[in-house]
């Protein structure tokens, strides 16, 4: 998959890289929970055979264990695996074609339209927040700590009052337009299968469930 994000989709390194650090990142915090266990120094014969390295504090034996080991190598292999295509499918797909293949499936209208909704109001409360931030930071509103934080609440809650002036103002506009209930997308691209990626991914999906077995 990073292969076909890099190399056949043209995304930079940086940028994928950067997006994988973040999945990377999360799976870091998770990693202390499953590597290290505790017991009581009396219960340490009991779990022995699952020590890799052990140490004693005060009445409790704190050990890393051999199966938290392989639960960190489980949970790393499928972090990567599935946000590789997730990422491969955001990077290389546009969302419009995203809701059609979506109702084509037969999802249901209400929740393409809400992914609809959701995916433009990300870049309508983006947007807001970059706007409110050069205004505040030209006054000089974070030069302290305290006006910081004052600031920062400024900013929340003149974020929320625009965000529903946006939003209010999208009611009207989609009223006046005519609207019946339902979003309709106009895909205006006709796409034709690549023999070549068919085969890969054949290549690739074969190779797959051999190594699973």
């Amino acid at each position: 998959m990073s292969i076909w994000v890099v190399i056949y989709a043209r995304i930079p390194v940086g940028i994928y890289g950067r997006m994988l650090s973040l999945a990377i990142g999360f799976w870091i915090t998770s990693v202390p929970a499953l590597l290290i266990s505790g017991v009581s120094v009396e219960a340490r014969s009991l779990v022995q055979a699952d020590v890799f390295f052990g140490t004693t504090i005060g009445s409790y034996y704190l050990y890393l264990s051999h199966q938290g080991l392989i639960q960190v190598a489980l949970i790393f292999t499928r972090t990567i695996a599935t946000v590789s295509c997730l990422y491969f499918i955001l990077f290389t797909t546009p969302f419009t074609e995203l809701l059609q293949v979506l109702r084509r499936v037969g999802c249901p209208v209400v929740l393409t339209e809400l992914l609809l909704l959701m995916y433009r109001f990300i870049f309508i409360l983006l947007s807001t927040t970059s706007e409110l931030w050069i205004a505040q930071q030209s006054r000089n509103g974070y030069r302290t700590h305290q006006r910081w934080f004052y600031s920062l609440s400024l900013l929340i809650s003149q974020l929320f009052h625009k965000t529903m002036e946006h939003y209010r103002q999208f009611v009207l506009s989609t009223a006046a337009r005519g609207f019946n209930g339902e979003f309709r997308v106009l895909s205006s691209q006709r796409y034709r299968p690549s023999q070549r990626y068919a085969i890969e991914a054949s290549i690739g999906c074969i190779a797959l469930i051999i190594l699973s077995f």
